[in-house]
């Protein structure tokens, strides 16, 4: 946005610079002070600073719908606190529809909805496997390829082991 806005990147004495910092930060983490700055600073930027308004709101309201995920405890989320905030969260996004981005969100989450309804009703992701598979990449990327497939079975279970071994041998 502020690339359009600008034809350049963020500078000093730019509003959306002046709130870079807050625009990464969670809504529980910012005081009441740093929400009015936020606010105060990206309507001063006119329309391009509410679309990013919009958007921080969007991904606030996305993370509403994730925190109702099964917790520790084992509390079953109710499906109607999760109905009512994916509706405020399709509600927002139909409201401030402008910047194209909110709209592809929007689409993403229907696209995965059936897998986060999962999430919230379980608990479970496939994070762990999603790191696994990450490493064993990097590993093979770094390696530029392997021409002896044991070795590249070998490798890739030494980079994913390697946490595991760590915490059972500190040193």
């Amino acid at each position: 946005m502020t690339w359009k806005q600008h034809g350049r990147r963020a500078r000093k004495g730019d509003a959306i610079y002046t709130v870079r910092k807050l625009l990464r930060r969670n809504k529980e983490d910012l005081g009441e002070e740093q929400l009015t700055v936020l606010k105060a600073e990206l309507e001063q930027t006119g329309t391009y600073g509410k679309q990013i308004h919009a958007g921080r709101q969007a991904k606030e309201l996305l993370r509403d719908v994730l925190h109702l995920a099964v917790t520790r405890a084992h509390t079953v989320p109710d499906r109607s606190a999760i109905s009512a905030a994916r509706y405020r969260f399709h509600a927002h996004i139909a409201d401030h529809a402008h910047p194209p981005e909110l709209l592809v969100l929007a689409e993403t989450v229907e696209h995965w909805w059936d897998g986060i309804e999962t999430y919230l009703a379980t608990g479970i992701t496939n994070a762990a496997s999603e790191g696994n598979n990450r490493l064993i990449e990097l590993e093979a990327r770094n390696a530029f390829g392997f021409r002896n497939r044991t070795n590249q079975r070998l490798r890739s279970r030494c980079a994913t082991t390697r946490r595991n071994r760590l915490e059972a041998h500190p040193n």
